[in-house]
């Protein structure tokens, strides 16, 4: 009797195993279907074991072996099982969320994905490299052959992209394939047309979650042939099968967007380096602000810092960026007098401005405009976050609770008040305030239908919208030479966050949205309103100072025990029954506690969205120094959970949290 043990999308850490028929054969990595209850479901063939522990008369048979997809090689089951491992999850769910929806189909038509198309040979030729350029590159390729894991930091507009382009040539032309990760799929188009116009003639697939079910597939079985060279894709591309895959660039590799924040909650940018590690191959992560947890890998020479200092085009420099006080200049529907006569003086000379609104989930913060005071937890080194509803201060990491004062604490003002700024109401403004420019808006709201983002940036880009108002959307990636002014709205709030990354996020954001204005001859200027112009942050933003602010972000870190310093897990839970959530969790504190390991075990706390969809939510947070201690204690959590888990509280681990 032949046994095939399958891996089935169920939240059970076991595989399952069948019978398979006389005459039929499933090498490990084939998938197949299979009854499951009262269903069917696709799976894997994980293992092929010479014996079952299940009586034989108890086995069910292999229905039939999915025939027009082929077998997953051993080097991509590795990667999954690592993934399954590491972020406690079954092997069965992780290999489901590699699969697109198409594969994972019981009942479909057949798959014959047409040849993969190649974009018309037309001669692109590269630019000359800069010194930096060249010795970052040099620096790239010394370890082809290898696992050579390297940051590339460079400053905006210094020529990241023309780095991983010569990167990808060299291992194109050793026949292998090229695996490059963006983090947003607003910046896919712009540097699809790119990659393809530098090399036409050469198959390039593009994998992201808002493609179609059968573009998607087609996409996976490209690169899983081998038919596609180079796969451009955002985080969900770096669990796709490769044929032969020569290296992984994951650009603004600090992007919170890499973390999947529902299922399968993995990090892009880890797993890519995990994968790299595997294959023996180099990966490259770029960013103009990298994560305080690659920027330490490197400090400590765990990864090669590579650096361009400068920027690449001729005659551009870097911005001027200058705080616009909003104390003494008090904005007039969130705009500033000095960033309107800004804006004016653009319109006037025929140049493009991008007024950025800070909307990046940072909770409010009640704080007072005459003297600065802010919500500040007495039992914690985290603010209190204001959740209007319920009309309290409240601590997300230690559970504080307090009523919102009347009147400012230190002064005794009547100022009182979160920050907030919507994109919308700042368009109108903009367009009373000039009504003679042309403005659009770019945020999640505006560009639901299909084309309407590609829409708005061609339009800028050809010079046909002077003002453009937008979101983190438009932080990064884009790069328009009329653009020359950059005002930026809202950033306050995160300076005083309940969570320990905000100023990490807001420093890059600052950054990278500053990084829009000036890349060509024309100079750019920044300018931030804020009621804190003298706070450091903005300091090191005005100085282009990135190694000062990770540094002193760094060492502070160090100091309160978080990553990169330490390793956090969180214990979600979620109950449509009041109160259940939290008992749930302390349940579980108790158990954790039990365990004897060296982890530090939070109290439960309410989650930053207490209430969703009709569930109330909590979360429990745990600390270790060592990422291997937290691995054997969360195995031996995962099983208590398991098996003495509430029945009415949905719960799920997140290991390496990005929003606390």
């Amino acid at each position: 009797m032949k046994i095939a043990r399958v891996a089935l999308d169920v939240p059970l850490e076991e595989a399952f195993d069948f019978v398979l028929p006389e005459g039929l054969d499933a090498p490990i990595g084939t998938l197949v279907v299979v009854p499951f209850g009262r269903s069917r479901k696709v799976g894997v063939v994980v293992e092929r074991p010479a014996r079952s522990a299940v009586a034989a008369e108890r086995l069910k048979p292999v229905e039939r072996i999915v025939d027009d997809v082929a077998p997953l090689a051993e080097r991509d089951l590795a990667v999954l099982r690592f993934c399954a491992s590491y972020y406690q999850r079954g092997l069965g769910e992780v290999i489901a969320a590699s699969l697109p929806p198409r594969l994972r189909q019981v009942r479909r038509r057949r798959l014959e994905p047409r040849a993969i198309a190649a974009a018309a040979q037309d001669r692109a030729s590269a630019p000359e490299l800069t010194g930096d350029q060249a010795t970052a590159l040099a620096a790239c390729l010394e370890g082809l052959d290898r696992f050579h894991p390297v940051l590339l930091y460079g400053v905006t507009g210094s020529g990241k992209t023309e780095i991983y382009l010569r990167l990808i040539e060299e291992v194109l032309g050793r026949g292998r394939q090229a695996l490059f990760l963006v983090p947003e799929i607003g910046l896919t188009p712009q540097l699809e047309a790119r990659v393809r116009h530098r090399f036409a003639g050469i198959p390039l697939a593009v994998a992201h979650s808002q493609l179609g079910q059968g573009e998607r597939a087609a996409a996976w079985l490209h690169a899983q042939s081998g038919a596609a060279r180079i796969v451009l894709g955002t985080r969900l591309a770096v669990l796709m099968p490769f044929r032969d895959l020569g290296t992984i660039i994951v650009d603004e590799e600090h992007d919170p967007s890499y973390k999947q924040q529902e299922g399968l909650r993995y990090s892009a940018r880890d797993v890519a380096v995990r994968r790299a590690q595997e294959l023996a191959i180099p990966v490259v992560l770029g960013s103009a602000t990298p994560s305080l947890e690659s920027y330490e890998n490197a400090r400590e020479g765990r990864y090669r810092l590579a650096m361009l200092a400068t920027r690449a085009a001729a005659g551009a420099a870097m911005p001027a960026v200058r705080t616009v006080d909003t104390r003494a200049d008090r904005p007039h529907e969130g705009l500033s007098f000095a960033l309107v006569r800004a804006l004016r003086e653009r319109v006037a000379r025929g140049e493009q401005s991008l007024v950025f609104v800070n909307r990046r989930g940072f909770s409010p913060v009640l704080f007072c405009r005459a003297c600065s005071w802010h919500s500040a937890c007495p039992r914690c080194t985290a603010n209190l976050v204001l959740h209007r509803k319920a009309a309290e201060l409240r601590c997300h990491h230690c559970g504080h609770r307090e009523r919102p004062p009347e009147r400012c604490p230190s002064c005794g003002a009547a100022e009182l008040a979160p920050v907030g700024q919507g994109t919308q109401r700042v368009e109108e403004a903009l367009r009373g305030a000039i009504p003679d420019a042309r403005v659009e808006r770019v945020d999640r709201d505006s560009t639901l239908r299909k084309g309407a983002l590609a829409g708005v940036l061609d339009r800028f880009g050809a010079g046909e919208v002077d003002v453009l108002v937008g979101t983190q959307m438009l932080a990064k990636g884009h790069d328009y030479p009329r653009l020359t002014l950059v005002g930026v709205l809202d950033s306050d709030s995160a300076l005083f966050s309940a969570d320990f990354r905000a100023a990490e996020r807001l420093f890059a954001q600052l950054v990278q949205v500053s990084g829009r204005a000036g890349r060509s001859e024309a100079p750019g200027e920044v300018l931030i309103q804020t009621d804190f112009p003298t706070h450091p942050l903005y300091a090191a933003v005005a100085r282009h100072d990135y190694e000062a602010f990770a540094r002193d972000a760094l060492e502070e870190r160090r100091l309160a025990g978080f990553p990169p310093f330490a390793h956090l897990a969180l214990l979600r839970g979620e109950s449509k029954k009041p109160g259940e959530p939290r008992a749930f969790l302390r349940d579980a504190a108790r158990a954790a506690r039990s365990f004897g390991t060296k982890v530090e075990v939070f109290d439960p706390v309410a989650a930053p969205l207490e209430r969703k969809a009709g569930f109330e939510r909590a979360q429990l947070l745990v600390r270790t120094a060592s990422r291997a201690t937290l691995q054997r204690f969360l195995r031996e959590w995962r099983t208590w959970l398991q098996d003495r888990g509430a029945r009415n509280v949905r719960w799920s681990l997140d290991v390496d949290p990005q929003e606390v």
